[in-house]
């Protein structure tokens, strides 16, 4: 899904797609994994690399294969790979972060954590790939211990040199919509939060909304009625039924639902 959202959105960049090995890409393959790699290849130009799965043993079978994206770091035929988390939307192209001055590795800061301890989100990661790096990472991996994630990964070997990439418009949490306080991500106290105006001006849009589910699992009804954002106070009638937010919230899940079930079992053309 983020393919298609990159090639309707006309990025330039090329778009690499890591999958494991063992999924087969041949026309022999008739599995559903098959059928939409070859779809991505040959609709969205997308350029595909086997790997072998890195899986933490002992950790929460969520986060157990989450150290796998770090692979990027041995794509050596580029100067630089944008790698990207694919529990999100992309609203906007970020080509330009190519350009962005020279570093192993850009993260923006994770700003819904403390920001005295300055915690780097790895769900956006600019990486310039070397052998050197990816030994490295490789070795972080094989030792991590079963609470030891790729965001703790990346923090542990690059938090003192990364580049900081802005969070704001790289970066937005769905949960930021049901937020209270919003300081952190605006970056400025004196601002006032507009939330169709921070949507509109977000590139990447991560879904982070504890209880509920990431949204390709369908979440209990009483479980979105009790996380989603309130309608708010509407001075032109003096009731809380300025519903915009909510709404806008409700529709990502709905968009992200929809453009799901196109692939689900879309009119293939291999």
């Amino acid at each position: 899904m983020l393919f298609e959202s990159l090639h309707r959105l006309g990025s330039k960049a090329d778009r690499v797609l890591m999958y494991p090995s063992e999924w087969y890409v041949s026309e022999e393959g008739g599995s559903r994994e098959s059928c939409m790699l070859r779809y991505a290849r040959n609709h969205y130009g997308v350029k595909l690399k086997p790997i072998e799965i890195q899986i933490n043993s002992g950790s929460d079978v969520t986060w157990s294969k989450s150290c796998t994206k770090l692979l990027a770091f041995n794509q050596t035929e580029y100067d630089r790979v944008l790698n990207l988390d694919s529990d999100a939307t992309i609203l906007q192209t970020m080509d330009e972060l190519f350009l962005a001055p020279s570093s192993p590795v850009a993260m923006p800061l994770a700003y819904w954590t403390d920001p005295e301890k300055r915690i780097f989100t790895s769900a956006v990661i600019l990486i310039q790939p070397s052998a050197a790096a990816f030994d490295r990472t490789m070795n972080a991996i094989s030792t991590a211990n079963s609470s030891t994630f790729d965001m703790e990964i990346m923090n542990n070997m690059y938090k003192d040199t990364t580049l900081t990439i802005p969070h704001r418009p790289y970066i937005l949490l769905t949960g930021e919509f049901r937020s209270n306080k919003h300081e952190a991500y605006l970056g400025n106290s004196g601002e006032t939060w507009d939330a169709e105006k921070v949507f509109k001006e977000a590139k990447y849009l991560h879904f982070s909304d504890w209880p509920v589910p990431k949204p390709w699992i369908k979440a209990l009804p009483d479980v979105v009625e009790d996380s989603q954002p309130q309608c708010e106070l509407n001075p032109a009638t003096g009731y809380k039924d300025d519903c915009r937010v909510k709404n806008l919230w409700l529709g990502v899940y709905e968009d992200f639902k929809v453009r799901r079930e196109v692939f689900q079992d879309p009119p293939y053309t291999y």
